[in-house]
């Protein structure tokens, strides 16, 4: 019997061995696997960041795309601002000029090539998107008038326009130079 309980004694052993084996190995599987989860938790993390900092700089691509077409266009649009600005003064000479009254043929005939070239002048002025602004009789409107001086004339509504000084130019929908003039009280 002692051979029996020996071997008894030495299946236990190995059967303990075995359980210790399989809860050492389980063990071992849960902390690799947490250590796996941990990682994988980590990398999701880092994909979750990436992604989000991709979409922003995205966002920001296309507003910059966005604000360099807007510029572009602007700059298309008013391409033509301080050439007018820089010309105004000679047209406002020109209108001045016009002005003048004679009785002298030779006078007339150098005020009709003075109007042949203020005309043309305003057209080329026009086919770029120059317009006059219209103040007479009008409302007074501090984006586009100037008031200069203020007169009191029954013939005219309060904080109307009752005389234009000089005139208002405006390139497209951008006031290059608000017209001066006189507002009614």
């Amino acid at each position: 019997m002692s051979n029996e309980k020996q071997v008894e004694e030495v299946i236990e052993e190995k059967q303990d061995e075995a359980v210790n084996a399989a809860e050492e190995t389980e063990a071992i599987e849960e902390t690799v696997e947490n250590s796996l989860q941990q990682e994988i938790d980590q990398l999701k993390q880092q994909l979750e960041e990436e992604e989000n900092r991709y979409l922003r700089l995205q966002a920001d691509f296309d507003n910059f795309r966005r604000r360099s077409r807007l510029d572009m266009e602007s700059a298309q649009k008013y391409r033509a601002q301080s050439l007018v600005t820089d010309i105004l003064p000679a047209l406002d000479n020109f209108e001045r000029a016009l002005k003048v009254d004679t009785d002298d043929e030779k006078t007339k005939s150098i005020l009709q090539g003075v109007e042949m070239v203020y005309r043309q002048l305003k057209e080329a002025l026009q086919k770029e998107g120059v317009e006059s602004i219209e103040s007479v009789g009008k409302t007074f409107d501090p984006y586009e008038h100037q008031a200069v001086m203020q007169v009191e004339d029954e013939a005219y509504e309060p904080n109307t326009v009752v005389e234009e000084l000089q005139k208002g130019y405006k390139l497209k929908d951008k006031i290059i130079r608000p017209a001066m003039v006189k507002v009614n009280q």
